[in-house]
This record gives structure tokens, C-alpha cells and sequence, in this order.
């Protein structure tokens, strides 16, 4: 049983695998369908790539270099990553690669479906409030005081919150649509028309990369396997023996490797969001303050959820749902669930009930 933890939006989820060997019938072909795996560091969280044949363990090599050619692409901290020099280049167009345009233009395609209620240029905000730091400063020192920005502080913030400020060029200068194709044979630009504007591409990078890695795993010839980049599972096939796999949903703010319910999974992606693993909790009135913020108010979204899992073909899309129904609350995110094809999701609500 193997826990992980989602990256940015740290939620944990346990992948039930056998790890003994199995011995399938003659009529299979002769492999060794020993699961190999692979640990490592990237986009600030753990990452496990797991393949069910021994013989093409060096696919995990390739899947790790992957990895860290996003990193350098799509991190916002990172020094002369392509998002870094946008955000750092005073609102003038910055040439990207095909892979950040790409990235960039999907997270525009949901800002705009959403309403504005995913919006990509919320990094000032989050900054502001600095969850992650903040949670560092009280295991090191319980006497810490939280820090809550105050409403004209957020106001301020909020007035550079605008997705529909972030600009994508094609190489003749023309804008390039949120539904465009893109071509790999055309370079791209991209321009903040706010130059207080900055952008974190954080809420569905892991999603967009791990569907590329689910794509060259099966180009060099995967059939069963298992990426997690920081909780975003992704499905290959089928185990070797045509058995599912048996994913377990972590119980919010419970014991590590507790879980609320399971879900049994073939070929397809495990997405989850809350607001239990980035958070921390004000002493007096137990009020939670999180990671994923109301884009209307600049503060932690405040409903009756603890969490959504979304089951989906796609990362990214799972990605982009599981923030987006946290955000709408119960009852509206399952409408949006309902209206998609495709898509299944578990809600958990403040009591723990477990909604499908």
C-alpha cells in the first residue's frame, strides 16, 4: 500500500498494488511482469512511476528526465523557467516553449470555463497568504502567530487577478484562441498585458505532465503501469493478470494511510482536491485557512466540502475539476458531474459523507 501526497494541491491518495510476482497462463507472452518502480523529487512533491514489465524498467529513466524538463519549464520559483520569465518581464512578450504555450493555453481554456473561478494569475494572492511557509513557521515554533491578510490587502491583490490579461502569440503576432490547435512547428509568445500581473501554473501542471508520460509510456510499449506525480494518479491498462486497480481515497484530516472509501480503476486518472494537507487552522475561532482561494474575495474558499476526487481519462482535466467543483460546493459541482460525459467524481462532505 503506497500513500502519496497531490503537490499543489497536496491530497493524499493510496494506490492498492500487489508486489509479489505474477504468473500468468501459457498463453500470455513470456515476460517478467515484476513491478519496477521509481522514486524521485519534482514539482515540490514525491513522484513514483511504477511499469509491470522488468524488462523496459529503463522507460523510468526517460519518464524522470521528462520531469524535470517540465520542472524547468513550468515552475514559478524556479530561475529562467519559461513561467518565471514571464512573470519577471515587466509585461513584455516572452518567447515559450510549445509545451508551456500549450499548458497556458489549457489553463486559459478553463479559467474561461469556469467563470474566472480557476484563474491562473492568482499567484499574488497566494504569496500574500503564504500557506506553506506559514505551516513551516508553526512546526518550528508553536508560539507563531498566523498571519491573515486583511480585506483592502486582498483587495489590491485581486485587482491583478484577471486571466483574460495573459496573451498567447503565434509567431506572426496573431492572438491565439483558448480552443486553437497548436502546432509544434510554430513558435509562441506570451505576454502579461498587466505587468503586476504573475502567473502559477501550478493547479494543473502536474495533470498536463502526467498525461505526456502516460503517452511516451505507452509509445515504448507499457501496457500496465502507474504514474503518480504527487497524487495525481494516472491509470496505464490494466494489471497483467486483467485485474483493476484499487485506488483508496484519504480520509480528510485522519491518520496517514486512513482512508474514507476505495474506487476500483482501469486506464484511466485519480484526481483529488481539499482543503485538509496545505492548511492551517485558527486558534480561536477553528476556522481553516487553505490553499485554494475564492477568486472573488482573495481569501480560502469557505463550503461544505472537504474534498472531491474526480475519476476522468485525462490529468488535466481531473486537475481542473476536482479545484473547480471544491470551489462550486456540493451541490453545484455535482451538477457540473452530471453534465459531463465521461467523468465520475466522490465528494466528502463536513459531516464525511461520502457522495459518488
Amino acid at each position: 500500500m503506497l500513500v502519496f501526497k497531490k503537490g499543489c494541491l497536496f491530497v493524499k491518495i493510496i494506490i492498492l498494488t500487489a508486489c509479489s510476482i505474477l504468473f500468468l497462463g501459457s498463453c500470455m507472452k513470456n515476460t517478467d511482469y515484476t513491478p519496477v518502480s521509481k522514486t524521485g523529487f519534482a514539482f515540490d512533491t514525491v513522484v513514483t512511476i511504477t511499469v509491470y514489465d522488468k524488462e523496459k524498467s529503463t522507460v523510468l529513466d526517460a519518464c524522470f528526465d521528462m520531469c524535470e524538463t517540465y520542472e524547468k519549464l513550468f515552475s514559478a520559483t524556479r530561475e529562467d523557467s519559461d513561467v518565471w520569465k514571464i512573470n519577471h518581464s515587466g509585461g513584455a512578450p516572452v518567447a515559450v516553449s510549445f509545451e508551456t504555450a500549450s499548458l497556458i493555453q489549457a489553463a486559459l481554456f478553463w479559467c474561461s470555463q469556469s467563470d474566472g473561478a480557476l484563474d491562473l494569475t492568482l499567484l499574488p494572492v497566494a504569496k500574500e497568504w503564504h500557506i506553506k511557509e506559514q505551516m513551516t513557521q508553526v512546526s518550528e515554533n508553536p508560539d507563531y502567530e498566523y498571519y491573515i491578510p486583511d480585506a483592502s490587502t486582498l483587495d489590491e491583490l485581486l485587482a491583478h487577478v484577471n486571466y483574460k490579461s495573459v496573451v498567447i502569440y503565434d509567431e506572426k503576432g496573431t492572438v491565439v484562441a483558448y480552443d486553437e490547435t497548436l502546432s509544434k512547428e510554430t513558435s509562441y509568445r506570451v505576454q502579461l498585458l498587466d505587468s503586476n500581473a504573475a502567473i502559477d501554473l501550478g493547479f494543473l501542471a502536474k495533470g498536463y505532465i502526467a498525461d505526456r508520460l502516460k503517452e511516451f509510456m505507452i509509445s515504448e510499449g507499457i501496457e500496465s503501469g502507474v504514474i503518480s506525480l504527487g497524487g495525481n494518479i494516472l491509470l496505464i491498462g490494466e494489471k497483467p493478470d486483467g485485474s483493476a486497480y484499487q485506488i483508496g481515497i484519504q480520509k480528510p484530516f485522519g491518520n496517514a494511510g486512513e482512508i474514507i472509501d476505495t474506487v476500483k480503476e482501469t486506464d484511466t486518472s485519480v484526481v483529488s482536491s481539499g482543503c485538509y494537507e496545505r492548511y492551517f487552522r485558527e486558534p480561536e475561532s477553528g476556522r481553516i485557512y487553505h490553499h485554494i482561494f475564492d477568486t472573488a474575495t482573495g481569501a480560502p474558499v469557505q463550503n461544505n466540502l472537504l474534498g472531491v476526487t474526480i475519476i476522468c481519462d485525462s490529468s488535466l482535466q481531473g486537475d481542473a475539476l476536482s479545484t473547480y467543483c471544491y470551489i462550486l460546493g456540493l451541490e453545484e459541482g455535482m451538477k457540473l458531474v452530471q453534465s459531463l460525459d465521461g467523468v465520475q467524481a466522490v465528494f466528502v462532505t463536513k459531516d464525511y459523507e461520502v457522495i459518488k
